[in-house]
């Protein structure tokens, strides 16, 4: 019997390459729900169901590249059919973040803020270097661009490539992050790290992480030039965490780099 995956959001640019994915993966495509108010078809001719509750029943996992706004009662529905959860979506508050923790003591969560195996493999990169570089003398600075549509900033994978660094540094990233910066700001804080983010036509996403000292400067750059490149690893992340124990989980675990 194949995986039955679920995907929120169906109807959408990402749910769309969603579905073709699942079906690419020669799993079950249970069907989807769409944003309220949408009026838009479901691809490949899939069941649409009224609302995300709905389709945990009818799913054994469901795939969520939705919207921030949906986060909290997402984790409730599928909290309360038991149902694991692929959670994709950026911009999460702390109060979203604690919903999908709370979740995940009842049901397996695969969380990330990126789900392509590249940018996995920066980010694994990204703590070692933290971790090698001392923050006295390397100032560490993150630029990412996106499409003009986008609606958070920092995106989520500048956020994780923030963490990443933090982790390898031994501090709490909101501790130490700079974000936004105008005007007359006065001279960069040590141990800072520091983010700027780009919009404009529709770059599906560049991330570089620059390490600055005095005497050199090193860049890691991840580029995404396909968004078909997020949804297959989630699909990945789907058939890998069904049947896994609660737990809150990320793509590392996924491609057992943790």
């Amino acid at each position: 019997m194949t995986i039955r995956i679920g995907i929120a959001g169906i109807t959408g640019r990402m749910g769309v390459l969603l579905a073709e994915e699942v079906l690419a993966a020669g799993a079950t495509l249970a069907g989807g729900c769409r944003r309220p108010g949408s009026s838009a078809g479901a691809p490949s001719g899939a069941s649409l169901f009224p609302d995300v509750a709905a389709l945990a029943n009818a799913a054994d996992v469901v795939v969520d590249f939705t919207n921030a706004a949906t986060a909290q009662p997402t984790a409730a529905a599928l909290a309360a059919t038991g149902t694991p959860w692929v959670l994709g979506t950026s911009g999460l508050s702390a109060a979203d973040e604690a919903a999908v923790e709370q979740a995940a003591a009842q049901i397996p969560v695969v969380y990330a803020s990126n789900f392509s195996a590249g940018v996995n493999l920066v980010l694994a990169l990204s703590e070692r270097l933290g971790a090698a570089l001392p923050a006295g003398s390397y100032d560490a600075e993150i630029i990412e661009m996106h499409h003009r549509q986008k609606v958070d900033a920092p995106s989520g994978t500048a956020i994780g490539m923030g963490r990443a660094v933090a982790k390898g540094r031994g501090v709490r990233l909101e501790d130490v992050m700079e974000s936004g910066r105008h005007g007359h700001t006065g001279a960069r804080k040590t141990g800072g790290i520091g983010f700027a983010a780009l919009r404009g036509g529709q770059v599906v996403g560049e991330h570089t992480l620059i390490f600055a000292s005095g005497t050199e400067h090193i860049a890691l750059t991840h580029r995404a030039f396909d968004r078909r490149a997020f949804a297959s690893g989630a699909i990945r992340a789907a058939l890998w965490v069904s049947g896994k124990k609660p737990g809150l989980y990320s793509m590392m675990d996924v491609l057992g780099m943790a």
